[in-house]
């Protein structure tokens, strides 16, 4: 059955890598918080000889793509397409279409996360659901202020990564719209 929203009706669920989904404060800590598994990765750029380690949770993946139904997913991370090569598969998720942090520089006000203008830019009046663990309330009034389309903007903690009730919100907030 086809679903009742298309890819350009959908809002936009735009997901960084650290942080929501590895919660990289953990790592410091003894063993890694339920359910997630450490993996060793080396991103682009990343030193050939010094893996990083990233926690993952492989029930991200599955619920993810049930939010597929209600989003068009799109990776808001630093990893940009090395989200698809190293985190994707991992957690069972297609390749994805990602921001771009490259380009002339967007300007933010102070206290703003740098990422704010990009994923304003990319989300080009469309309504979306950001998940980061730098979003402040400067980013929300920010966005609230540029953005005439619905936005939900949820900072995540890093030393947990998402959780049930943040996929819940996640679902709700989309089925509202």
């Amino acid at each position: 059955m086809k679903s009742r929203m298309d890819s350009r009706t959908k809002p936009l669920l735009l997901i960084d890598v650290d942080g929501p989904l590895n919660p990289y404060l953990a790592l410091a800590a003894e063993g890694a918080p339920e359910g997630y598994v450490r993996h060793w990765m080396r991103p682009s750029g990343w030193p050939a000889d010094q893996p990083l380690p990233v926690l993952l949770n492989p029930e991200h993946g599955v619920e993810l793509l049930a939010l597929a139904d209600r989003y068009e997913l799109v990776w808001a991370t630093t990893w940009e397409n090395d989200a698809n090569e190293w985190i994707a598969p991992v957690l069972g998720l297609p390749e994805l279409p990602y921001v771009e942090w490259s380009g002339p520089e967007r300007r933010a006000p102070l206290g703003t996360f740098w990422k704010t203008p990009y994923v304003l830019e990319y989300a080009a009046g469309r309504p979306f659901a950001w998940v980061d663990d730098e979003i402040t309330s400067y980013d929300r009034a920010w966005t609230d202020q540029r953005h005439l389309a619905a936005a939900l903007l949820m900072r995540i903690d890093p030393r947990i990564g998402l959780t049930r009730p943040d996929f819940d919100t996640l679902a709700e907030w989309a089925a509202a719209l």
